[in-house]
This record gives structure tokens, C-alpha cells and sequence, in this order.
């Protein structure tokens, strides 16, 4: 049997076209609960979650209360702004997926959020094609109105599959260090936990606790107002620069279904790159930084291994007092993130940040420079003021960032 004609009026695959376009109209699904629910799935492999039992929160309660002592004496600082205590919660994957989400939702919904377009032609007559141009019987003109309205869903169905995946390797509140909304909570996935303590047989009550020493380290720096801002100021940054980079991904679609111009829709839809391109999403997605946002990215890396590395560091104070496996724990760790997951790799990317085995050695490295020259004290002054945080170079040469955080403050380098 031959295959349907495209320009009959019949054809299933036109008429599905149609019906989505009608969709994705201003009846269309809510693509935020759309990313929401995908992420849910992923996390949860589409089962529901027991709840915690009231023992382990009761566990973890008590103890999350030694580690913030041991914490705040260690670090010199509250694990808090105002130096309120935080309730340590243990949450289930989907929970913290569902948590994740709406804190970076801000950031995420201006990633996913392209430019206006340009004004439309003011003879649209004049760019209308000719349906005798065009072999595919006005179907590659629809697919391209497809592609440009598809985009941020498929960037949204993106996030959802990052997020869902990082949380089935997350031990913590802090995969990437990034702040959260501000709450007097701080999560802990223990069952991820449980899992980590079998596979490198340590004792999980010592690994709970060496974790929650490491996740309230990281808490009390990310909650600091001049990290915070920082932090926060790279992280929107970088979503403009991936927003504009939005208009290049649904050109990308458009391409493929041969409507980048209309000079190009006589040679109609090409469907095996538009099946590779569903395949493989990362291919699509690669090519989106620009110059700009390398920069952003470039900062925001430096700043996430610094403070990765001193929670780390703090993590092992704590845990040489309190933690008899503290050396296999402290081991196990660096190696669970130099052998970083597909979740783990995604979302560092869709952040803009660089998370390899280089990068977590060059945070490591930064934090034992600082030591070996001006002890535990010098490693103190990391978080305050705003200008004591390292620019990317200074993350390389630990001597030059002490020296410059003693110069008067007009002096403060310019971030490169």
C-alpha cells in the first residue's frame, strides 16, 4: 500500500499535527505541573512512596542535633542567617524532587523562557508560500509552527528527567551548591543514604550523621546573605543567557523539519533527523552555551567546588570526632563524586556548572592552600564579606586570594 499522500486532507499524521498545535494553544497543558510530574515519575519510577518511618525521624532528629553543635563550632558560624536551629527532615525521593523543583523554579522558568520574538513581516502576504513550492502539502509549514511552539516544552520534559534522576543519587539537601528557598528545614534522602552506607559498608547511623554535618556546612555558607546574592546573581545570569539560547533550539526544530526560512520549505520535513533528534536530546541541547554564558558558567563553577570542598573539609572535622569510620566516609565520598551519575552530570550542566574529577580536585586543592598558609582561621574568612569569595583565578592560586582579601576593599579585582 502506498504511503498517505501528504496534502490529503486525510492524512492521520496531518490531522495529529493539527490536533497538537490545538493542544499547545492557550488550552494547553500547565508546562510547569507538566515538568512537575515527569520529575515525580522519574523519581519515583511511577510508584507511590512509603512515608518515613517515625523512628528514623526521630534518628535523624537527635542526630542532626550534635552535628549543628559540632558544626557551628568547627565552621565559627551559625547554620543559619539569623542563627535559628534547623529541623532536619528525611524525606523520600519524590519529596525532595517536589522541594528541588520549586526552589529553583525561578531560575528554571527563565531558562526555559525564550525572548519575544521579532514583529511579524507587515505583508505576512508576502511571505506566504506558494503550496506548489512545497512537496509536503503545507505539513512542513505546520511542523515548523510545531517546532517553535514544542521547544520550551521539550526543554521543560528536560528539566523534569534531570531533576527526577539527581534525586536517586542525592544523600542530602545539596547535590549542587546552590541555594534553596529559605526554610527551617534542611532534607536528607535516607533512603539513598541507606544505600550509600551498603555499598561501601560503613555503618549508616555514621554515615547519617557524617552527612548531616556535611549538608548543615553547606547550609550555613549558601544561606550567608553575600553567598546567597552571589550566587544567586551568576545563577540569573546564566538563565538569560540560556533563554536566548532558546531561540536556537527551536531553530534547531524548525531546521529539521526543513522551515528555517521559506526559502527552505520546498525541500519538506526531514523525519530521520527529527526521530534523532527525540533520541538524542543531549545532541540538541549541547551546542546552546554561548561566549556569555561560558563566562557565568565559568564563575559559578569556581564557586561551586570552593564550597563543596569546604563542606567536605568541615564534614571531616566533624566526623574525626564523632565518626569512628570518619577516614572510609570522607574516601567515599570523594569517590561517589568524582564517579558522578547521569543525574548528577545533567543537572550540573543545566546550571552551567563544570563538576568533573579536575574540578573537585581544583576545590579540594583551593581549600588545603588556604589551610597550609593561614590555618583554620584563614579558611573562615571564605564566606564574609561578599568580596572575600575567590574569583575563578584566585580558585587556582589560594596564596593570591589571601593576599588580596587583606587589601583594602577599593581594591577588589574585577571577577574574571
Amino acid at each position: 500500500m502506498p504511503p498517505p499522500d501528504p496534502a490529503d486532507p486525510g492524512n492521520p499524521f496531518q490531522s495529529l499535527l493539527g490536533d497538537l498545535m490545538n493542544m499547545l494553544g492557550s488550552n494547553g497543558p500547565d508546562s510547569w505541573e507538566m515538568t512537575r510530574a515527569f520529575a515525580l515519575n522519574v523519581a519515583t519510577g511511577g510508584t507511590p512512596e512509603s512515608n518515613v518511618e517515625p523512628l528514623q525521624r526521630i534518628q535523624v532528629e537527635q542526630l542532626s542535633r550534635v552535628a549543628e553543635l559540632n558544626v557551628v563550632e568547627a565552621t565559627g558560624m551559625p547554620v543559619t542567617p539569623d542563627g535559628r536551629r534547623l529541623t532536619v527532615v528525611p524525606v523520600g525521593r519524590g519529596d525532595w524532587t517536589a522541594r528541588a523543583l520549586e526552589s529553583w523554579r525561578p531560575v528554571l522558568a527563565e531558562m526555559a523562557t525564550p525572548p519575544p520574538a521579532a514583529p511579524a513581516p507587515a505583508d505576512p502576504a508576502a511571505h506566504e508560500l506558494d503550496p506548489s513550492l512545497d512537496p509536503s502539502g503545507g505539513m512542513a509549514a505546520m511542523l515548523g509552527q510545531w517546532a517553535s511552539a514544542i521547544g520550551p516544552m521539550f526543554f521543560g520534559l528536560q528539566i523534569g528527567s534531570v531533576v527526577g534522576h539527581l534525586s536517586q543519587r542525592t544523600l542530602g539537601q545539596y547535590p549542587l551548591a546552590l541555594p534553596w528557598a529559605p526554610a527551617d528545614e534542611l532534607v536528607l534522602v535516607t533512603s539513598n543514604i541507606a544505600e550509600f552506607a551498603r555499598d561501601w559498608s560503613l555503618p549508616e547511623e555514621e554515615a547519617l550523621l557524617w552527612v548531616c554535618a556535611r549538608e548543615l556546612a553547606t547550609n550555613s555558607v549558601l544561606t550567608r546573605p553575600s553567598v546567597r546574592v552571589r550566587v544567586e546573581e551568576l545563577l540569573h545570569a546564566y538563565a538569560e543567557s540560556q533563554s536566548a539560547a532558546q531561540q536556537d533550539l527551536a531553530g534547531k526544530l524548525r531546521g529539521i523539519t526543513g522551515d528555517a526560512d521559506p526559502g527552505a520549505l520546498g525541500a519538506g520535513m526531514d523525519l530521520e533527523s527529527l526521530q534523532g533528534m527525540f533520541g538524542d536530546p543531549e545532541a540538541l541541547m549541547g551546542e546552546l552555551l554561548t561566549p556569555e554564558s561560558r563566562q557565568t558558567s565559568d564563575r559559578l563553577t569556581a564557586l561551586a567546588v570552593v564550597i563543596d570542598a569546604y563542606a567536605d573539609h568541615i564534614a571531616t572535622v566533624v566526623g574525626a570526632k564523632l565518626v569512628g569510620a570518619h577516614t572510609q566516609l570522607a574516601e567515599a565520598w570523594y569517590r561517589r563524586r568524582t564517579e558522578r551519575g547521569k543525574g548528577e552530570e545533567a543537572a550540573g550542566a543545566l546550571f552551567g556548572l563544570d563538576l568533573d574529577q579536575a574540578q573537585v580536585d581544583r576545590g579540594r586543592a583551593f581549600v588545603a592552600g588556604v589551610i597550609e598558609r593561614a590555618g583554620e582561621e584563614g579558611l573562615g574568612r571564605l564566606c564574609s564579606p561578599a568580596r572575600n569569595l575567590p574569583t575563578p583565578a584566585e580558585v587556582d592560586a589560594p596564596g593570591l586570594w589571601l593576599e588580596r582579601i587583606d587589601l583594602p576593599e577599593l581594591d577588589s579585582p574585577d571577577e574574571s
